[in-house]
């Protein structure tokens, strides 16, 4: 099954400033393209940092710029220094967080939460700038029409599971995906519902199938091989002593 990666969603015309752009340039920017951020990037192309608006509000916040005191807080130094910045390198938040372009959407969607932002840029192996992902652009997926999500459960499920399609009846409807039907075992049963929800656009599955043998049991035990399907690991069948 073909799982839908970083990069069959990202969007690949980014805008990002150097380490020597202004801050009006900046400013600039954000307002001009209405996004709340740019990466700052090298002559090479490798993600230095991040700018967002949060980034640029301390020269509002502290418009004297008075030095801070050492004994002052970690955030209101740093607070500070952005207030002094006048160039994306000054400004800029670093290291960036940002995600690999062959990371699935699953990845992204725990690393945009995990850092608490709304986008993140996309790199190559060599840490170059290809594209920016956000969170817009996972939620897109569920916007995906009913027609294409259940041409996906036939291609990247039923099919490679080797079931006949009229034996297993796919129905789609606002994103569930209904299951009906019969199949061999309650282990193939599982993993049919299991790959049909990892297919992008699914909203949730609706579990209808039957099935001819209740394996449940023994596909658990250490004395059994186990559907040769199933995602679980397995142990091999001991000899007895």
């Amino acid at each position: 099954m073909n799982s839908w990666r970083v990069s069959d969603v990202m969007t690949t015309q980014v805008v990002s400033v150097r380490p020597d752009t202004g801050y009006q340039r900046v400013a600039d920017l954000l307002v001009q393209h209405a996004i709340s951020a740019v990466p700052v990037v090298s002559e090479q192309g490798v993600v230095l940092g991040v700018v967002s608006e949060v980034d640029l509000l301390p020269k509002l916040n502290y418009p004297d710029r008075v030095p801070t005191h050492p004994l002052v807080s970690r955030r209101r130094r740093a607070a500070n220094r952005r207030a002094l910045g006048d160039t994306a390198g000054d400004l800029m938040t670093s290291p960036a967080e940002t995600v690999a372009a062959t990371a699935t959407l699953a990845q992204a969607a725990r690393r945009l939460e995990a850092a608490r932002v709304r986008r993140l840029p996309v790199v190559d192996d060599a840490g170059r700038l290809v594209g920016i992902v956000s969170r817009r652009d996972l939620v897109r997926l569920y916007a995906r029409p009913d027609a294409e999500i259940w041409a996906d459960v036939l291609e990247q499920v039923i099919k490679p599971m080797w079931l006949e399609p009229s034996a297993v009846e796919v129905r789609v409807s606002a994103g569930v995906v209904t299951l009906a039907g019969q199949v061999d075992r309650v282990s193939t049963r599982e993993i049919v519902v299991r790959m049909t929800h990892a297919v992008p656009g699914v909203v949730d599955v609706v579990d209808k199938l039957g099935a001819a043998v209740d394996d449940s049991a023994g596909a658990r035990s250490v004395w059994s091989y186990g559907h040769p399907f199933s995602a679980d690991p397995h142990d091999m069948v001991r000899s007895p002593r």
